[in-house]
């Protein structure tokens, strides 16, 4: 027997379901009392009690309120069992090519401390992931938090990620960041500037760190929070670049190696040079960057995706001519990638995902692609905003930590 837990995993039946397929079942609402995880894995009342026992005592699961009575004989209703959100917190933060976003936020993705601030990427991994350290460590003393509360920390990149290693590879617009040990640097950073994750009498393991790309992250996000039963979910990211982020089947959607999404550097056949040193790539005519750069050529101030935001919203003119012309091309190209994917939703998002650059997505998206493809397809732009990527992050830090298989490793880490 076999039940279907979270984002299509299959929980193990009788003897062998764990605490951790347990708990999995009690997050995703499948079975949320003692009766309903007996008849759900096939395990007896006492052994289901012996490993509800090891959550309790691991602080993950709280008792909440009686259910209903099932049986027609009446009799005390059974007691639900919830995911305790409050044991611990996530650390997250987002990174553009200028700038960056950081969170504290609850294990359900609620934001308790936020900070926004100049991060250039330019400047390197050493320097900016020393800043994110010090902020990590602002964020906890504003929330009232402890550093050892933290129990994992997710970061979006703007570049693609082996997500086996949390290295960056061969990313276009990150000079100086390939290959780089991001997660020991950015957990060193973090216990430097927010002191040793220690509890009393015991040593505590360094916190885990999770890195992905941005789009990925921001995809993720907003699926889980907005579209959680569509199945193919594809969101575009136009920002100084362009990159692609897609869930399927409820997880995200990578590739053999990270390099799934980057559409940015998909040929159009224009001229133009892009920052990964090739001619005609789709970023180098239609993100964020192109667009200033036009901007700045006809004497507008604009050096940037944030600089071309900044004008659509005061609706200039030029802006927003050129922003529907960058539709059209992206557009142009999603047509295809709306063919292959087939995605029930395909969200635009970023600096330019504003009236003018959807209008022009829509245009060509409609023109070129099937019929077939888009006839249920929904065109939308971002729920979340800039906050996507935090909340994206978070959860693939949760969903990591929680799953059953880690649980249990991290159950026995703890002694329970």
């Amino acid at each position: 027997m076999r039940v279907t837990g979270r984002a299509g995993r299959t929980v193990k039946a009788s003897h062998q379901a764990s605490a951790g397929d347990l708990l999995e079942l009690v997050r995703s609402g499948r079975a949320t009392t003692r009766g309903a995880l007996q008849q759900a894995t096939g395990l007896s009342r006492a052994t289901v009690g012996q490993r509800l026992d090891r959550l309790f005592r691991a602080g993950w699961l709280r008792e909440g309120a009686g259910g209903p009575v099932d049986s027609p004989l009446g009799g005390r209703p059974s007691i639900t069992l919830e995911f305790d959100d409050e044991h611990a917190v996530v650390l997250a933060a987002d990174l553009d090519t200028r700038h960056g976003r950081a969170a504290l936020l609850t294990l359900t993705g609620e934001i308790l401390a936020e900070r926004t601030g100049v991060l250039v990427v330019d400047e390197g991994p050493e320097a900016v992931l020393d800043e994110l350290g010090r902020w990590f460590a602002g964020l906890l003393e504003v929330a009232g938090q402890r550093a050892d509360a933290v129990c994992g920390i997710g970061l979006a990149v703007p570049g693609p990620v082996d997500s086996d290693t949390g290295r960056v590879v061969q990313p276009p617009i990150m000079p100086g960041w390939d290959g780089y040990d991001i997660r020991g640097r950015l957990g060193r950073a973090f216990a430097e500037h927010a002191g040793p994750r220690t509890a009393p009498g015991a040593g505590r393991a360094a916190v885990p760190v999770l890195v992905d790309n941005d789009a990925n992250l921001m995809a993720y996000g907003e699926q889980r929070t907005g579209y959680p039963d569509c199945s193919a979910f594809a969101l575009v990211k136009v920002s100084t670049g362009i990159g692609a982020g897609m869930v399927v089947g409820g997880s995200i959607y990578r590739g053999v190696d990270g390099g799934a999404g980057d559409i940015g550097h998909i040929r159009v056949g224009a001229d133009a040079l892009c920052r990964c040193g090739s001619y005609g790539c789709l970023a180098a005519v239609a993100s964020g960057g192109a667009v200033a750069r036009r901007l700045a050529e006809a004497g507008v101030p604009a050096a940037s995706g944030s600089d071309v935001r900044d004008l659509l919203a005061a609706g200039h003119p030029e802006a927003m001519a050129l922003a529907r012309e960058a539709g059209r091309q992206v557009g142009d190209v999603l047509a295809t990638v709306v063919t292959l994917l087939n995605p029930g939703v395909l969200m635009i998002a970023g600096d330019l995902a504003g009236t003018p650059f959807l209008t022009g997505v829509r245009e060509l998206l409609y023109q070129r692609a099937l019929p077939r493809s888009t006839a249920h397809l929904d065109v939308v732009t971002s729920r979340l905003g800039e906050r996507a990527g935090l909340v994206g992050a978070g959860a693939l830090v949760v969903e990591h930590l929680y799953a059953p298989e880690r649980a249990e490793e991290r159950l026995a880490a703890l002694g329970v």
